[in-house]
């Protein structure tokens, strides 16, 4: 099923949207279908769509800073903000999600949250990779925060998994039932994320970060030429709506 969930939106994504039009339009002998996949992929790889549709995906929110956040019965940090690179076994360095370690190690330096929860992300196509939520337990008491303050979740595989963990975690330990949950996740994210716990019985407090778009940038002609990194941007954020939805629907059913 985990695979079937990474694998199906990619035939609904830009990319693969764009191979099935070609694809058709070689076969079918309607070069206007090719051409339709060509201006799809263009299009989906220029600024203009790209940070529209990260911006939405991100639900027009912007970054707040640490001491605005309210109190919580504890902080709880997604997992996405580690890679382990080719070599030495149990090196980590850190990936593009890493403010979110780093708001969620914050936010308890500060005193919003008397305790820290770590989801211990972890894929079964890498079978000896130490779960994120273990290596970064370490990682948080090297930067003050107390060992008995964290908790680490079992393994997890997607967000779904990270909710029930949390949930089974919060069951465990009444005192932080005490209060919501301060939810420390990317931007793009936080949508998908907030209505899985909230499906799971817990009541967060979204703390968004880990922005993909700069402020007010300035649309010049550069905005339609394409580029790699506007297809990611528009990628994530298709997926991100997808999700949301399946989600939505799933948990709308009997």
């Amino acid at each position: 099923m985990l695979y079937l969930h990474k694998l199906l939106p990619v035939f609904l994504l830009p990319t693969g949207l764009t191979i099935w039009l070609v694809a058709l339009g070689l076969l079918l002998r309607r070069p206007k279908l090719a051409w339709l996949g060509v201006a799809v992929l263009w299009l989906c790889s220029t600024s203009l769509v790209g940070n529209a549709a990260m911006r939405a995906a991100e639900g027009w929110t912007i970054r707040r800073p640490i001491e605005t956040a309210p109190q919580a019965a504890a902080v709880v940090v997604l997992s996405g903000g580690r890679v382990e690179p080719a070599g030495a076994p149990g090196i980590s360095e850190w990936g593009e999600a890493v403010d979110r370690f780093d708001a969620g190690v914050q936010l308890v330096l500060a005193e919003k949250a008397p305790a820290l929860i770590l989801t211990g992300g972890w894929l079964p196509w890498q079978p000896n990779r130490l779960p994120e939520g273990d290596a970064l337990a370490a990682i948080a008491v090297e930067r003050g925060v107390p060992p008995d303050a964290i908790l680490v979740t079992g393994p997890v595989s997607n967000t779904a998994a990270e909710a029930q963990a949390v949930a089974q975690i919060i069951a465990n330990v009444p005192e932080l039932a005490d209060g919501p949950l301060l939810l420390v996740t990317s931007a793009y994210h936080m949508r998908r994320a907030r209505l899985l716990f909230e499906a799971a019985g817990l009541t967060v407090i979204a703390f968004p970060v880990d922005y993909q778009t700069q402020a007010g940038p300035r649309v010049t002609f550069l905005a339609l030429t394409p580029n790699a990194r506007s297809l990611e941007q528009t990628e994530l954020a298709l997926r991100e709506f997808y999700g949301y939805w399946f989600y939505r629907i799933m948990n709308a059913l009997p």
